[in-house]
């Protein structure tokens, strides 16, 4: 089987890349398109996944420059279908991927989870066989609308999947046995993104500083990290920020994929946005591994209330992210399952959802 996947964020890499190798094992052969966001390329460099850069998702500032890069995905994305000529098409909500496959007549499986990005969802949700969600998605995405009993995250971070290590951390200076907190900034650049914010220059800044009296602290940002800061950047592999997330005392951040990753691995988030809730946070948030958050002074008291919580109750957290994915598949092998025996695969789902327990 000949099989496209469109990657846009770096979370993408890791949705797809057991899927991709596990595929590769058995045969099937890939090509990848990738968008140049934040480190999606240096992740599928690190993996070892040949792909071909599609730009970096915008051709100008604002909302123009979006619709113009659709525009001219579109056609860079109909070189590609020319050239690879694929059977099937995988991507995370592309709407580029979706148009070729309606011109090509190729099957499109997408997936989401965020339920306030509907400007992309108009552009590609007419043209896709099937679209995977989260079990906490609250919209109804139509006939073509399937919910599995997991999450994203799961992907890469389930049991089966991840296993955290310290060692890694070493290098970096980190010592596990010390309290360390992580703070992540994002570039506030996404098509869902506009019109919100995070946290300013000052309060990042005066965050950090309260931290550091209670435990280390590990600054990563998507753009440029401000001076004082620097000395705590986190300096890092791509992809082993996971290690770093999954034996962290607390999460500080800006993105949403983040926070959730850390609900995947017991570790606590702060999450700040002015955005509300998408499900799978909503999940998180009533698990008690997240907060959703943007006053500086309600922070700054969670924040240390947190800290002090890690220190009198150990091990808490890991408890709470036990709780909350009692009963979640293993979505990689389910995704497995569902691409090679497509269209098949969709006729047993549509009949009988609880067929995907067969990959707890």
């Amino acid at each position: 089987m000949r099989i496209l996947v469109d990657v846009a964020h770096p979370a993408n890499v890791h949705y797809f890349k057991n899927f991709i190798f596990e595929m590769t094992a058995k045969g099937h052969r890939f090509h990848i398109t990738a968008r140049d966001k934040d480190v999606t390329f240096q992740l599928l460099e690190e993996l070892e996944i040949p792909f071909h850069g599609m730009g970096k998702g915008v051709l100008g500032k604002g909302i123009l420059g979006k619709i113009l890069y659709v525009i001219y995905a579109d056609f860079l994305m109909f070189k590609q279908f020319i050239k690879f000529r694929p059977d099937i098409i995988l991507s995370f909500s592309s709407s580029y991927a979706a148009h070729n496959c309606f011109l090509f007549n190729r099957p499109h499986i997408t997936f989401e989870d965020t339920e306030h990005a509907t400007a992309n969802m108009l552009l590609y949700k007419p043209f896709s066989d099937m679209i995977l969600t989260p079990i906490s998605f609250y919209k109804d995405m139509g006939k073509n609308h399937f919910k599995f009993q997991g999450y994203m995250e799961l992907f890469y971070l389930h049991k089966k999947r991840f296993i955290p290590d310290g060692a890694l951390l070493r290098p970096l200076g980190i010592d596990v046995s010390k309290p360390f907190v992580v703070f992540r900034y994002v570039s506030w650049g996404a098509f869902h993104d506009l019109g919100q914010q995070g946290l300013s220059q000052n309060d990042k800044i005066r965050l950090v500083k309260v931290a550091k009296r209670y435990a280390n602290v590990f600054v990563s940002s998507e753009g440029e990290i401000p001076d004082e800061l620097k000395e705590y950047q986190l300096k890092i592999k791509a992809n082993d920020i996971h290690h770093v997330l999954a034996l962290s005392d607390l999460y500080v951040g800006e993105g949403g994929t983040m926070a959730s990753e850390c609900a995947m691995l017991g570790t606590p988030s702060i999450y700040v946005n002015s955005l509300p809730l998408m499900g799978y946070l909503k999940d998180a948030k009533d698990n008690e591994l997240l907060y959703h958050l943007s006053d500086y002074e309600e922070i700054k008291r969670v924040l240390i209330d947190i800290l002090k919580n890690q220190l009198e109750k150990p091990g808490y957290y890991k408890r709470q992210r036990d709780k909350f994915l009692h009963g979640m598949i293993e979505p990689s092998s389910f995704l497995i399952w569902l691409i090679e025996n497509y269209p098949n695969s969709k006729e047993i789902l549509k009949k009988s959802p609880e067929y995907q327990n067969n990959f707890k």
